[in-house]
């Protein structure tokens, strides 16, 4: 996980580290964060739609035909686009019963290679076919057969590939992080 204060340009017994990693890791760490703290302003119209929808429903008896659709569009978003978020800060699920014990180095080494092998296939694919589809919904302009309603969705398709490119972006730090390790033996 980053250090939130980002790496310093020094690291034990005074030793330097490379300034143009450093200055790598902390632009793309940034950026997830500056984008983290964006995307988290949905959970405002999420929860205000919801609300609304309650009060409606239950106090007045007047249920909406759109709060099904907004809210599962802005969390479905919201859950998405903060992907790159909670890499950054370290959340995603990882086994630590064995991790925990391993070395930096050695945990640099697994990291640095699923990272390689493993997450930016991954993403790569994630994102082709992405924006594929999303594509093709802008294309028809789709909209859902969910609701009576029938919103738009093909905004909601484009956050698909935009979280695999955010992804992407914060996966280059976390892979610069791991391969310093594995070389160095010591978090970057």
């Amino acid at each position: 996980m980053a250090d939130q204060s980002g790496p310093d340009l020094c690291g034990p017994a005074g030793e330097a580290r490379p300034r143009t990693l450093v200055a790598v890791v902390r632009t793309i760490d940034g950026f997830a964060l500056w984008s983290g703290r964006l995307f988290c302003l949905l959970v405002l119209p999420l929860v205000l739609g919801l609300t609304y929808e309650v009060i409606a429903r239950y106090g007045f008896n007047r249920p909406t035909i759109w709060a099904y659709d907004v809210t599962y569009m802005l969390y479905g978003s919201l859950f998405m686009l903060g992907a790159a978020y909670t890499l950054y800060r370290g959340g995603h699920i990882r086994t630590d019963i064995f991790y925990q014990a391993w070395s930096v180095r050695t945990r640099g080494i697994v990291d640095a290679v699923l990272y390689l092998f493993f997450f930016f296939p991954g993403m790569a694919l994630f994102l082709w076919m992405g924006i594929q589809e999303a594509a093709h919904s802008w294309d028809i302009r789709e909209v859902s057969d969910a609701s009576p309603w029938r919103p738009i969705i093909y905004p909601f398709k484009a956050v698909i590939p935009v979280t695999a490119l955010l992804l992407i972006v914060q996966g280059i730090s976390e892979f610069i992080r791991s391969a310093y390790a594995a070389v160095k033996g010591r978090p970057l």
